[in-house]
């Protein structure tokens, strides 16, 4: 995968609208979705929000988008729709029944065989009333004949929408809340996709964002848009331009991870993973069973939660469940306690709770716990240690939880030195390494860099890669890392037998050119340097510690792992020489599929020396 290579609100945007790039990116996930604009700026729609519900209710004859649909769960549930982005595309048969017991179920379309659907219940408009008598004026008829019948009341009926229908009106009501904002028609859109998903989800939900007027350009995998974002200046000026990157999605019922190399603004994927029932909504369960025996201790009216299938208890389930919604966001942004507030939670009882983080993190120990599994997992058949990874990238709400972000470095074993969004205080917001938006603003910065190409044949070509992806376009990788050995004898130089200048990192894609220039004096003399494939890896070193005053003399003190970087010479490839003086220049070219070529000239003269090495 390769990928291109602050926040703005909805009524106080950073610049004027008439200067912001007519395109849009779009995060489209199961639970909430978010919008960005051609600054990679996080838009605000109409409710302030940046976090966008993916959820839609009918009410009679009005329908509510986000958060409004969401606070219909509680007496409207059967008419509310969440959850639909995972179903684009599938048959009703390889749907698993098990929804939620608070929202509207999935049925079997009454017409489309095979084809899964909701069926909600409205308020239709009235038929139209008789138009007045158009006799003409000379003749008598009753006055009464000459007025129009009044329009009735809206009568209730029933609606049936499929997965597609529905996908397409939230999809709307998010181009509406986009160009609100920017004042003009959005031109270039660019949209999340999931990496499991099939070539027949993507196809559905690229048909269902064009039928709600979006002009799709690209589906892009999640982890490319997070790629994006964090190989902008923006993110990345304080970090190396060649490190490994893990990428820690959490979503509603589950965490997507991917393991990336990121060389000079360029990802590959080393390694994915998709880990189900470890993520938002195994905590949000947790919480509320928490809350719930809380408030039973409290008002000692019994309440209980999913699976019960008490309609009363599943209306205070749906009240906790949108109430913990601002409990793990104050526990997000601050190191104290946070409430948990609902009026008349059940039997006309009001209900306000806290929690503080340690008392937050230990009830949600269990889900942290099955993602730092799944991430010591991933980098276990990646073959990389937890040491070689520089940098964390973490998406979704639920990943804004400092207690996630301790627990997978410390279950993991990472340096302390790798950087995090909660390292660098840039973790809320909606700017930087807000998990909420990283991947919205990296579609944006996708759709930039396509409305941007010149209208010609040969950008046409680039716009079809991007629009149709294949298997072709998958690329290869170096293996191990290339560069120059040049011959020391001094004592600090004895592992390798001299200096050893990286030049191609391992892990970078195909086809790479990388250049390095060294000085070698004012005076022309002769310089001779080895090309190497170098052999990264890490020594583990047990150190005792030193026992404290009150041990018992006959115990051990206890040994502490410490972790060293170490290379060694694998393959020698070939050597140069040349004369030269003031600089030489040493320009690295791996072909796609994996020839190199290797020239050292002399900076301002004429000579040169090449070297080829073909593919293995």
């Amino acid at each position: 995968m390769a990928a291109p290579n602050g926040s703005a609100n909805a009524q106080e945007p950073a610049v004027e609208f008439n200067t912001l790039p007519p395109v849009l990116g779009i995060n489209f996930g199961n639970t909430y979705a978010s919008i960005a604009d051609g600054l990679a700026e996080a838009i605000a729609n109409e409710d302030g929000e940046r976090q966008i519900a993916c959820a839609i209710s009918f009410h009679g004859e009005e329908i509510h988008y986000g958060t409004g649909a969401m606070h219909q769960l509680v007496k409207n549930s059967k008419n509310t729709i969440l959850g639909f982005r995972n179903l684009i595309g599938k048959k009703f048969s390889e749907i698993s029944q098990s929804s939620s017991p608070i929202s509207a179920p999935v049925i079997q379309h009454p017409d489309i065989p095979d084809e899964p659907a909701y069926k909600v219940e409205i308020l239709a408009p009235a038929p139209s009333p008789i138009p007045p008598s158009t006799q003409p004026s000379n003749v008598n008829t009753p006055l009464a004949s000459k007025i129009g019948t009044p329009r009735s009341e809206p009568v209730p009926a029933e609606r049936i929408l499929t997965v597609s229908e529905v996908t397409t009106m939230f999809l709307a009501n998010l181009l509406e809340s986009a160009e609100d904002f920017l004042g003009k028609k959005v031109q270039t859109a660019v949209m999340t996709v999931p990496s499991w998903f099939t070539d027949v989800q993507r196809e559905a939900l690229e048909k269902a964002a064009l039928a709600a007027g979006i002009p799709v350009k690209q589906l892009l995998d999640e982890p490319a848009a997070a790629a994006a974002t964090s190989t902008t200046k923006e993110w990345s000026e304080d970090l190396p331009a060649d490190r490994t990157q893990l990428v820690v999605d959490v979503g509603a019922s589950g965490t997507s991870l991917s393991l990336l190399s990121i060389r000079q603004g360029l990802s590959y994927v080393l390694a994915s993973s998709n880990t189900p029932g470890a993520g938002a909504d195994q905590i949000d369960d947790r919480l509320i069973k928490f809350f719930a025996a809380d408030f039973t201790k409290k008002t000692k009216t019994p309440l209980t939660v999913a699976p019960s299938t008490e309609v009363q208890d599943r209306r205070a389930e749906a009240r906790l469940r949108l109430a913990i919604e601002h409990t793990k966001r104050t526990i997000s942004a601050s190191p104290g306690a946070a409430t948990c507030s609902v009026e008349s939670l059940k039997d006309g009882l009001d209900y306000t709770g806290s929690i503080n983080r340690m008392r937050f993190d230990m009830v949600a120990s269990p889900v942290y716990g099955a993602i730092a599994d799944a991430v010591i997992s991933l980098l276990s058949d990646a073959g990389v240690d937890a040491h070689e990874v520089d940098e964390i990238v973490y998406v979704g709400g639920t990943a804004s939880l400092p207690g996630l972000d301790e627990h997978i470095i410390l279950s993991g074993g990472f340096n302390e030195d790798v950087q995090t969004p909660f390292a660098r205080g840039t973790v809320t917001g909606g700017g930087v390494g807000d998990p909420t938006t990283v991947l919205a603003r990296g579609c944006a910065i996708q759709a930039a860099l396509i409305n941007d190409l010149p209208q010609n044949e040969e950008s046409a070509e680039v716009v079809e890669a991007f629009h149709k992806p294949t298997k072709a376009n998958q690329v290869k990788a170096t293996s191990r890392t290339l560069g120059l050995l040049f011959p020391s004898n001094a004592p600090e130089h004895s592992d390798l037998g001299g200096v050893f200048v990286p030049v191609v990192q391992k892990e970078t894609a195909l086809p790479v050119r990388r250049t390095v220039q060294f000085a070698v004096g004012d005076s022309s003399r002769r310089v001779a340097f080895e090309v190497w494939e170098i052999k990264e890896g890490i020594r583990v070193e047990k150190i005792k510690g030193e026992p404290l005053e009150d041990d018992d003399e006959d115990e051990e003190p206890e040994e502490t792992e410490v972790k060293h970087k170490i290379t060694s010479k694998e393959v020698l490839l070939g050597a140069l020489e040349l004369e030269a003086s003031k600089a030489v220049e040493v320009q690295f070219v791996v072909g796609i599929d994996g020839q190199l070529d290797v020239e050292a000239r002399n900076v301002g003269g004429e000579n040169a020396e090449r070297l080829h090495v073909p593919a293995p």
